[in-house]
């Protein structure tokens, strides 16, 4: 699978060459965690999350680094057991490849693709090959609905500092998050439909689950719980002015690792405190499926939903590929070059 990515790469970037070079060109890099493509690159992929200091929040070097291998020497056989239970590696990498080229096929004005935090294709890689094309205005769009510093900021940074080391100077516009962007919840609300397929919502709680934080980054200023709080409001809104009235809409958080002090309530005790009722999940804070979804949602807490005889367990997909959700990166994208244009026009 990594070849594929690389290879892939190397196809859009040759598509994007053949064009017009008098024609100012422009790339947008979709970027988000990854994750392993098969069980030998999960303890790299361990070892490259628990090493970022916005991840394991440790400032001397050596500490962070022997805590690391603490940590993943603690769970390197359990993880590997649960990616072998979604087919024996992450899907994240598989479903952004096919995005990427959708997007490709829906804008042949722009060269999409894609790099991940910590895993193949990194985003120096990415960014060295649009050198080599010529290509001199990037837009960074963040994968991540809300922004959050342990994802998005952390994405960024990596961004910034390949360019630095590339000494690779194109005009960089950013979509750091669209956790206010109405249409995005629009999509979700046909998604939740989708998954009723003509169930009464009122026979189930919805339970919008996001990936946790610790507590002190939240406290520190971290702005991802009020991103989530905002997406709960304006989905129930969308919900609301659809018809579609569940018994209750609960917001949760799941994906805790360690003994510190993590964002609650947690989604497992929210399954808990629901099982009197039908339950769909919403993976709020996920664009693309993933171990999280694909394991932790749609098999470890079915599973802790079945002993708690609740009749009716569902989680929606993420929107993948999804061509609908294509098109709003689109737009996103386009909206945002277009506000730096009117910019420049300002300043001049």
């Amino acid at each position: 699978m990594q070849n594929n990515q690389q290879a892939y790469i190397s196809q859009v970037a040759t598509n994007a060459s053949s064009q017009n070079t008098n024609k100012h060109k422009i790339g947008v890099i979709l970027l988000n965690m990854g994750g392993p493509t098969d069980i030998y690159g999960v303890e790299d992929f361990l070892k490259n999350i628990f090493n970022d200091p916005l991840i394991l929040r440790i400032k001397n070097n050596f500490m962070r680094k022997m805590l690391a291998n603490m940590i993943i020497t603690k769970r390197l056989e359990s993880v590997k057991k649960n990616y072998q239970k979604i087919g024996g590696g992450s899907p994240i990498a598989r479903h952004t490849f096919n995005l990427s080229t959708t997007l490709n096929d829906l804008d042949s004005s722009k060269l999409y693709t894609y790099a991940m935090r910590y895993t193949p294709p990194f985003c120096k890689d990415v960014l060295k090959d649009m050198q080599k094309q010529g290509i001199n205005d990037i837009v960074l769009f963040s994968m991540y609905p809300q922004f959050s510093s342990a994802t998005t900021k952390s994405s960024l940074l990596d961004a910034y500092e390949s360019l630095k080391a590339l000494a690779y100077k194109p005009r960089v516009s950013v979509v750091e998050h669209f956790s206010t962007y109405t249409p995005f919840y629009e999509l979700i609300a046909d998604n939740i439909e989708h998954t009723l397929a003509g169930a009464n919502p009122n026979e189930f709680v919805l339970i919008l689950s996001a990936h946790s934080l610790p507590q002190k980054v939240v406290d520190a200023g971290d702005p991802y719980v009020a991103h989530c709080e905002e997406g709960k409001r304006l989905l129930t809104q969308i919900l609301k002015k659809r018809g579609i009235h569940f018994y209750d809409i609960k917001l949760s958080y799941q994906s805790k690792v360690g003994p510190m002090r993590w964002l609650k309530p947690f989604t497992s005790d929210t399954i808990k405190e629901s099982a009197h009722q039908k339950i769909i999940i919403y993976p709020l804070a996920f664009t693309i499926d993933n171990s999280e979804t694909d394991y932790e949602l749609s098999i470890e807490y079915k599973a802790l939903a079945q002993q708690l005889n609740v009749r009716d367990y569902r989680v929606c997909r993420c929107f993948n590929d999804n061509k609908d959700f294509a098109k709003m990166i689109i737009t996103l994208v386009q909206d945002k070059l277009n506000a730096l244009s009117e910019c420049n026009k300002t300043l001049y």
